[in-house]
């Protein structure tokens, strides 16, 4: 790839390269999407490693989002450290998170939720004090939720759809059609059985959590105290990470490793602030802003 003065890096930006190392020199903290920008399924990529030593030595602080709702915190650090990575929960934040941050600002009262989702999904809402409500039409719920449910079963969809029909709140956690992998299959995720549930019902989502949402950020931002000019949001898809920053007024940094194409990402419009092949090559332009 070309920057935008026609020097060859790993990269291209939207930027001039002056204006680009500047707005990478503010940088203070890296919003992280995860699959499919620094693993792929269960594969580490060979590079995240040492990027996430760079951001530390640099004194850049990141973050873990992932859109994916379906596992509890603790599930997720498991996982990262199988992987290699040790990880704190401060450094986590999940689209659940986001939802239970949203529900507390917007729906106070609210106490009893209707969950389609995996039950490490559902422990995370328990956990933060709400309580599920039964597959029962005469256990009304406060607000029903639509997630990424790989234990969903048909009852389940079709009670979500009679209480969507009522009339009731209506959230949903992330709006991917489909989750990464890589195995031989396709994972459907919630955005897909949002679809099912408005052609049965006949309504969308009130809300929308998640990535491209700025509210994921948002609550980076007040919890390291932050200003969207000082994080930077790398991730794999335009149509979340890159949007998601996009919204927030963030650095979006669009990396090649995962669902996106060069040939993708070059006729995107508007273009991402920064595409590079990987979160490596965005870790030495970081340095390079500091040199």
């Amino acid at each position: 790839m070309k920057s935008s003065n026609g020097m060859e890096h790993n990269y291209t930006s939207i930027f001039s390269e002056e204006q680009l190392l500047e707005r990478c020199r503010r940088i203070r903290h890296v919003a992280l999407d995860m699959d499919g920008t620094i693993y792929m399924g269960g594969t580490l990529f060979p590079y995240t490693l040492d990027f996430l030593a760079g951001l530390k030595q640099m004194g850049i602080g990141y973050s873990f989002l992932t859109n994916n709702p379906s596992r509890s915190l603790s599930e997720y650090l498991q996982k990262l450290a199988k992987l290699g990575i040790s990880a704190t929960e401060e450094e986590m934040y999940t689209t659940v998170g986001a939802t239970i941050d949203y529900l507390r600002a917007h729906y106070p009262k609210a106490r009893k939720l209707f969950l389609l989702g995996t039950p490490g999904m559902i422990g995370q809402f328990e956990q933060a004090g709400f309580v599920s409500a039964k597959d029962d039409p005469d256990d009304v719920p406060d607000v029903v939720i639509a997630s990424f449910d790989m234990t969903l079963t048909y009852e389940r969809l079709c009670r979500a759809a009679w209480w969507i029909s009522r009339g009731l709140p209506y959230l949903a956690t992330n709006p991917d059609r489909v989750c990464p992998t890589d195995r031989p299959t396709v994972l459907v995720d919630c955005g897909s059985i949002c679809k099912c549930l408005e052609e049965a019902a006949g309504r969308r989502p009130d809300v929308v959590l998640g990535k491209p949402d700025p509210n994921m950020l948002k609550g980076i931002l007040d919890r390291h105290g932050l200003q969207p000019d000082e994080i930077a949001m790398a991730g794999d898809r335009l149509y979340t990470d890159v949007e998601m920053a996009r919204r927030a007024g963030a650095l979006g940094v669009l990396v090649l490793s995962g669902e996106t194409t060069w040939e993708t990402a070059s006729s995107a419009d508007p273009r991402p602030d920064i595409t590079a092949r990987t979160v490596a090559d965005f870790g030495d332009l970081l340095r390079r802003s500091r040199e």
